[in-house]
């Protein structure tokens, strides 16, 4: 249904790029100088919007537009480190425009405004805490239908892929697994414990505006989960005035990705942003020959709303409103909708609802104090081969927040709740009473307290100390202090060291939630202690204007963290049962980091990174490597815009070194450590005037994926309700001839998406 629509845009496109052409003489010309502080400027960018048409100043300053029809026209110049224009000309016939340009000097144009560090708007560079800053345009260089799969070119954050059927997944930092990852939108927490399980599928990349990155604990700002580290969403602000985007996308994998989305301004004071995603996927593929899907298809909607209210002062008040609607399945290829729950043909089905509701309201005060609310609901309804697996979830959260400069003081106190419903049909959420097992929702209440204080000691010197209070109402009180020191010798140089706790109190159901559909008994050996991490970094950033226009911003990073109290399951003692219970020692989680953005005069542009870590498990004077955890990594983006064409590509790709791998027994002959591998990404961008553009190009260029050098990925496909596997006794499994390796059916071993090689060709649209 969407291909005809798609050709239908295709040929609107064709018809445009014929507009482009030339028909009748052009006279005109633009030309001129362009300086800084009576110096003349080399290789300056100028943009004749109204003609897309582009040059630069040469050695001295100079420019020239020759051979333009007569006209309006808008012209932009730009050059990294200055303040950019816009000057608006209007040409007459044979006119002859002689014009000189004066650029102000500008380094903190490179600042992006920051909030996630310190609950507040500051500049990046500012901010005693560090925090990266992808912008939307970053996402644009390798086009994803949604958040989880657009970070796979971050630093130090990897979306990793938990199961080969339904392709859950969750989104690692430095190492440390999904659930020590916070994620916010717009620094509320609503995507977490269930809705983190799938929910990050549900964000479109069109809702964003941006994504901060806080790496360590942010406990004493954002409470239980941000122990490893946060992802703050910062969605799309209603705009000033009337405007359209539309972009649509497609595979030759038959994957379909429309986004749509529109500014309206109702009145003076009000103005409305609303827009919609929808994903298909309706074409199984089984290229590993595994009898299984590869991928699972997906169906899904979503609808957001926001609502601005302009009031006296620019005090804000917005509300907004999100509403995911998703079907997906995996599975054997011959499944049908008829299998669904049935021991006769397997398949992973889930149904997902999900409603958030956002406010932020800033008082009628002299004072700067506001208000901040989110309610979200998710219901799932799901089924694992023959067990079904039902949940609904309901997390209400409200926080108010009060801003005050003193002196050299910038003081922040809050008082926050949180509210959180669970419910499921697992043994994890029944009681037994009167012998009788009853089933009875989990309610758990989080309010907390915490204060900041921001404290420039000198224009170099800043320090911040900060201390959070919670009380949750199953493990009590939990204090997390926070300390960060900024030394800016000067405006090239920072140098920023951060201390801190975090604590995440543990959601069993959610974790484990395709174990607990099982017949297993949930059992909690003892009271659990609220996992607690202590963290040191130290961050330094360089940056360096070159004579000739370029310019690099360098950056890196030392951690080291400490976990204590690590709760794990035992799936060993008792077949049974799955026995919870504190890890008897430590986890530690160590490493460096290092990013460099480059940028040269000429269009091109480099973004880098790379990451080394260690991150293991200490019991009993046993050292242990996390599962999962790639010892290094290294991502890049390299673009570059001709000067004379509409044209940009952009080269995505990731390395990940290996990592170890979860084995069934001794006889799995499936490898224990995964080898180095890549996903790489080629685009080509051709931009129609200001509000078209088209792009294709390759995703997965070398086409890897996990079943390369591995005899299977899915174990015993064939069997997988293991109806011929034979157990022991003590419920081991006995090697047979039909079972030479003594497996049972297993999706989880996987550390890369099934999904190889591909063609991708898209079109945007957007109204300026």
């Amino acid at each position: 249904m969407f291909y005809p629509f798609f050709i239908r845009i295709l040929v609107t496109f064709l018809l445009l790029l014929l507009a482009q052409v030339p028909v009748f003489a052009q006279q005109a010309s633009i030309m001129g100088k362009v300086t800084s502080e009576g110096n003349a400027i080399e290789n300056v960018q100028l943009l004749l919007k109204t003609q897309t048409l582009n040059t630069k100043t040469d050695s001295a300053g100079h420019f020239l537009f020759a051979s333009l029809s007569t006209g309006k026209y808008e012209l932009r110049v730009s050059k990294v480190g200055y303040t950019s224009q816009t000057i608006h000309i209007k040409l007459d016939d044979d006119e002859v425009k002689k014009m000189d340009i004066s650029l102000q000097k500008n380094e903190q144009a490179l600042n992006e405004i920051v909030i996630t560090g310190t609950m507040k708007e500051v500049k990046r560079v500012e901010s005693p805490v560090p925090v990266e800053v992808y912008s939307a345009a970053f996402f644009k260089k390798n086009p994803t239908p949604s958040l989880f799969d657009a970070m796979q070119n971050m630093n130090g954050v990897r979306p990793s892929v938990n199961c080969n059927v339904c392709n859950t997944g969750d989104i690692r930092i430095n190492g440390m697994e999904g659930p020590y990852t916070m994620v916010l939108i717009d620094g509320m927490p609503i995507v977490s414990s269930l809705g983190s399980v799938y929910g990050l599928f549900g964000i479109p990349n069109h809702l964003i505006d941006r994504v901060e990155v806080v790496k360590g604990p942010a406990s004493s700002l954002y409470g239980s989960e941000a122990v490893g580290g946060l992802i703050n969403v910062i969605t799309k602000k209603v705009g000033k005035k009337n405007t359209f985007a539309f972009e649509m996308m497609t595979t030759s994998w038959l994957e379909t990705n429309i986004d749509a989305s529109s500014t309206i301004r109702v009145n003076s004071k009000i103005s409305t942003l609303l827009g919609a995603n929808l994903f298909q996927y309706s074409s199984p593929k089984d290229m590993n020959k595994d009898l299984f899907t590869d991928i699972a298809l997906q169906k899904r909607f979503t609808i957001f709303n926001t609502w601005s209210i302009q009031r006296k002062f620019n005090r804000p008040f917005t509300i907004a409103a999100r509403y995911l609607n998703e079907d997906r399945w995996g599975g054997e290829m011959r499944w049908k909708p008829k299998d669904k729950g049935s021991d006769g043909v397997y398949g992973e089905t889930i149904q997902t609802n999900r409603t958030e509701f956002l406010l932020h309201y800033q008082l009628p005060l002299k004072e700067k104090i506001s208000f901040s609310a989110s309610l979200n609901q998710h219901n799932q309804e799901s089924y694992y081969g023959n067990v079904t697996y039902i949940a609904k979830q309901r997390i209400g959260f409200c926080q108010l927040t009060w801003h005050k400069s003193l002196l050299s003081h910038d003081l922040l106190a809050g008082a926050a709740y949180r509210l959180t419903y669970y419910d499921d049909n697992t043994p994890a959420t029944q009681q037994v009473i009167n012998q009788i097992p009853l089933n009875k929702a989990t309610i758990v209440s989080l309010p907390g307290i915490f204060v900041q204080d921001e404290w420039s000691l000198h224009k170099k010197h800043k320090l911040l100390l900060g201390l959070r209070y919670d009380y949750q109402s199953i493990h009590g009180s939990v204090w997390t202090p926070r300390l960060a020191y900024k030394w800016n010798p000067n405006p090239k140089h920072i140098v920023r060291l951060n201390m801190g706790t975090g604590y995440r109190v543990v959601n069993l159901f959610t974790e484990d939630h395709a174990a607990l559909t099982g017949a297993r008994e949930v059992v909690i050996a003892k009271t659990l202690k609220p996992e607690q991490s202590y963290n040191i970094n130290l961050n330094y950033l360089r940056k360096v204007f070159m004579h000739e226009g370029h310019y690099l911003q360098f950056e890196t990073s030392a951690w080291y963290t400490y976990f204590s109290n690590r709760i794990i399951p035992n799936y060993d003692i008792n077949p049974n049962q799955i026995i919870y219970n504190n890890l008897d020692g430590h986890a530690i989680s160590k490493g460096m980091s290092f990013n460099a953005d480059l940028s040269f005069d000429n269009g091109l542009k480099f973004l880098l990174g790379a990451t080394m870590q260690d991150v293991s498990l200490h019991e009993k004077s046993i050292k242990t490597r996390q599962l999962m955890t790639e010892q290094y990594s290294g991502t890049w983006t390299i673009s570059y815009t001709f000067s004379k064409k509409p044209i940009s590509i952009d080269y995505t790709g990731n390395l990940y070194g290996p990592m170890r791998l979860p084995l069934l027994s001794a006889l799995d002959p499936r490898r224990a450590y995964s080898p180095v591998w890549s996903i790489q990404n080629i685009q080509l961008t051709y931009r129609i005037g200001q509000q078209w553009s088209i792009y294709t190009g390759v995703k997965n260029c070398l086409n890897w994926t996990p079943a390369k050098g591995n005899p299977f990925i899915i174990a015993r496909s064939h069997d997988p309700f293991d109806k011929n596997v034979q157990f022991g006794t003590d419920g081991s499994v006995i090697p047979t001839a039909d079972n030479p390796y003594a497996l049972t059916f297993d999706p989880t071993y996987g550390y890369a998406s099934n999904q190889g090689r591909r063609v991708f060709l898209g079109v945007r649209f957007t109204t300026r």
